[in-house]
């Protein structure tokens, strides 16, 4: 059995005067399959660097394996699909490599086509084949779900379900429970590793929160009584204290020793007691480090008495003179929260561009109500810059409220005041989400806005919907998302074409 050992791990960013892990210890089997959950900028791809040895630390990381990052940077892309496989796994045979594809659902004449002609699903499943094949390797598989639609993320489960030997960062809650048999989750103060999936280590963690919380307010209460004890005790010790300098002249040294002997007891007691409270507030923060306080997010959508907001018959959007998708009808009525799904390239996103702005050529009747206020949150996050208070300025939303929104979701305060280009993707996607969410309007579309989330914010997000019942079209490919989430599901079922060298 091979292992990976990490003892005393400690690292810190220069400049940051709080370490991101402070003296963590623990191991991990190299058959496991594990998924590494935790907070957008709690540190996740900073502990994958530290395996891969990108960064200097303080600890041991001991290892007896090579370490693959995946998805890793391909050089001249111009290439076939089988040429970088050969290259990066020299003694795979024919044999095995089409046995891995077929695992993938995949037809083999893929490896015959240039890779950077391949879809982004395409590549995903090249590139796994590539490392699983090296051998003795151990991979760290960083998010490879986003953008993907349900068919691929279907394969890529049943794929991984066949492998062992990988760490998995993945925020699809569904995506986790089929495909690892650990979890490592990084906590506020520690890096845990429990046996089992997502939804077990949840419930252990609901579970060990709820004690928690529990011994929190006994805690509490004894705090209380031990302040009134301790304020009582000063008193009477300042009352003696007191005492033995109005003692009358004419009282005798012993009376005075006695009072000042009695003075002496009562102030050590009344010292003991404030160690005692200050000892019990120190255990008390202590045991609140690993809570993870899930504050409500707040949606404040405009009240509306027109319905429905959009009708749509018999609607095909067009590219090239070409239809996307078979034409679809529907009607969005206040309340209603519906999911578009299908295949990529299905034109989902561009279904939600005509709703917000049409300028997209279609065919079919598109009727919007008037006056209708849109919040849209994209999936791309490119082009995002400046601090968040220039950011909510430009966007003309309550900076205050939209701090605070997110804040909720987990972004410290002391990232307020740095460049949003400066932060990860889950932190750039929250600020998309929480600018929506701080926007009074009558329709909310979000394109794909858990793409690089992480599983906590998932659950803030989906209970501000449940709650808040705002008026939302959405596209996502979280599973669980969308069947907590959805009272509607329109399909689009995509019209394949070729246009130039590309598969539309």
């Amino acid at each position: 059995m091979s292992q990976i050992d990490v003892s005393n791990l400690t690292f810190g960013y220069d400049g940051n005067l709080k370490n991101v892990f402070e003296n963590v210890s623990f191991y991990i089997d190299t058959n496991w399959k594990l998924g590494l959950i935790g907070r957008n900028g709690k540190g996740k791809t900073t502990f994958l660097k530290l395996l891969l040895g990108q960064y200097e630390y303080k600890g041991l990381i001991r290892k007896n394996v090579d370490l693959d990052y995946f998805p890793f940077e391909v050089k001249k892309k111009e290439r076939l699909a089988i040429e970088i496989i050969n290259e990066i796994a020299p003694n795979a045979e024919e044999w095995e490599i089409t046995k891995e594809l077929n695992w993938l659902k995949t037809e083999p004449e893929i490896l015959d086509k240039k890779y950077e002609l391949l879809s982004g699903g395409e590549q995903i499943k090249i590139l796994l084949v590539s490392l699983f094949l090296k051998g003795n390797n151990f991979l760290l598989i960083d998010e490879p779900t986003n953008h993907l639609d349900g068919e691929t993320r279907d394969s890529l489960v049943g794929y991984l379900k066949k492998k062992k030997g990988f760490i998995l960062v993945s925020h699809d809650r569904n995506f986790l429970d089929q495909v690892v048999d650990h979890i490592i989750s990084i906590n506020a103060t520690n890096i845990e590793i429990q046996k089992g999936n997502f939804s077990s280590w949840q419930e252990n963690k609901e579970n060990q929160d709820s004690f928690e919380r529990t011994q929190n307010e006994k805690l509490k209460k004894d705090i209380n009584r031990l302040e009134v004890a301790s304020k009582t005790t000063a008193n009477w010790a300042e009352k003696i204290e007191k005492s033995k300098y109005n003692t009358s002249n004419s009282g005798s040294s012993i009376d005075r020793g006695y009072v000042g002997h009695q003075s002496a007891k009562m102030m050590k007691k009344a010292k003991g007691m404030e160690k005692r409270i200050e000892k019990a507030i120190h255990e008390k923060k202590t045991l609140l480090n690993n809570i993870d306080t899930m504050e409500p997010l707040i949606i404040k959508p405009l009240e509306s008495k027109k319905n429905p907001f959009i009708i749509v018959n018999n609607l095909q959007i067009e590219y090239e003179g070409k239809s996307l998708f078979s034409d679809v009808s529907f009607e969005v009525r206040n309340g209603d929260r519906i999911a578009i799904t299908g295949k990529n390239g299905a034109g989902k996103s561009s279904l939600l561009n005509l709703i917000k702005e049409k300028e997209i050529t279609y065919k079919g009747d598109l009727k919007i109500a008037n006056e209708l206020k849109i919040s849209y949150v994209s999936q791309n996050t490119e082009g995002l810059k400046g601090t968040l208070k220039e950011f909510a300025m430009e966007n003309k939303v309550n900076e205050s409220v939209f701090k605070a929104m997110l804040s909720k979701m987990g972004v410290s305060n002391s990232e307020f005041e740095n460049d949003i280009r400066q932060m990860s993707e889950g932190q750039k996607k929250k600020v998309l989400i929480a600018k929506s969410i701080s926007e009074s309007a009558n329709l909310y579309l979000w394109d794909e806005p858990l793409n690089y989330i992480d599983v906590l914010t998932r659950v803030q997000i989906e209970e501000a919907i449940l709650k808040c019942k705002p008026t939302i079209i959405f596209i996502e490919h979280d599973d669980t998302f969308v069947k907590n989430i959805a009272t509607k599901v329109i399909p689009l079922k995509r019209k394949e074409f070729v246009l130039g060298k590309n598969k539309i």
